[in-house]
């Protein structure tokens, strides 16, 4: 059965207050599942079952799939869908309320998601900023979203930095509107996020070049020395004396910089601030 059909036998109706978009094209399915690379010990943290299809393909590749779903309608829809896999567990809470480490125990994880696109960001951030990070993400999302989160120096935002901070990010393929139900007005995209042991580039504190991160970003279309001066509020002299010490033209635009230069200026600011 479709989604559709499962939903119905269980006279339930899609969320809009959650965004709910059940995938229910097995190409997709199979598409994510090959590009998650999963080995038969990994343990996979699913977001977003729904009604289980991407669920019960997992299931079939990993040793353990920890899935959560904020929708605890689909709670006895799932429980009989799997009552028969030993290796799938459902926790029925919101993914950014969740301790994700308290699932997984000392272990290497892929997450799997497919959850509604207004908090996508919120949960790669969560899923980066933890103690222990996935090695693997793959996610669907919104088409532009993705684009973004892949962007090159001259396009760079907040969230492509802090994304690539982390790991590196590719789009695998354009998703049709079609392959879920109900069918999004929005084309979608699978982006794979290959997260890095130690992030790519270093700094004296995570904190710090997110700070800095978000300074150089506060005032779009400004020089950067203009940005930072407000962002970090200090004098455009000592903004302008952080990007010399860092080897950064003061004119430039913060979507201009790579993160080895952003890398470069959170040392200047940490060495300058004493």
């Amino acid at each position: 059965m479709n989604p559709r059909e499962i939903m119905d036998a269980y006279n339930l109706n899609p969320k809009k207050s959650l965004g709910q978009n059940f995938m229910h094209d097995p190409n997709t399915i199979e598409k994510i599942v090959t590009t998650a690379e999963l080995m038969p010990e990994d343990t996979v943290v699913e977001i977003g079952p729904g009604t289980g299809e991407l669920t019960a393909r997992l299931a079939q590749y990993a040793r353990h799939v920890m899935a959560i779903e904020v929708d605890e309608r689909l709670e006895s829809l799932l429980a009989e869908r799997f009552a028969d896999t030993t290796n799938v567990y459902f926790v029925f809470q919101d993914v950014l309320k969740t301790n994700i480490l308290s699932l997984v125990g000392n272990k290497d994880f892929v997450v799997v998601a497919n959850v509604p696109y207004y908090i996508t960001t919120a949960i790669i951030q969560h899923l980066l900023e933890q103690p222990q990070r996935p090695k693997r993400i793959v996610m669907t999302m919104q088409y532009e979203v993705a684009e973004r989160i892949c962007a090159q120096p001259g396009d760079m935002t907040i969230l492509s930095n802090s994304v690539q901070y982390y790991g590196k990010p590719t789009i695998v393929s354009k998703l049709n509107p079609a392959v879920f139900w109900p069918r999004p007005n929005i084309n979608s995209a699978i982006l794979k996020i290959d997260v890095y042991d130690e992030p790519i580039v270093s700094v004296p504190d995570d904190k710090l070049f997110f700070r800095v991160v978000k300074a150089g970003f506060s005032q779009k279309r400004k020089q950067v020395k203009n940005a930072l001066s407000g962002g970090l509020q200090v004098k455009s002299k000592v903004a302008k004396e952080y990007l010399d010490a860092a080897n950064i033209d003061s004119q430039r635009r913060a979507e201009t910089l790579t993160l080895e230069e952003w890398a470069r200026l959170t040392h200047a600011v940490a060495e300058l601030q004493g």
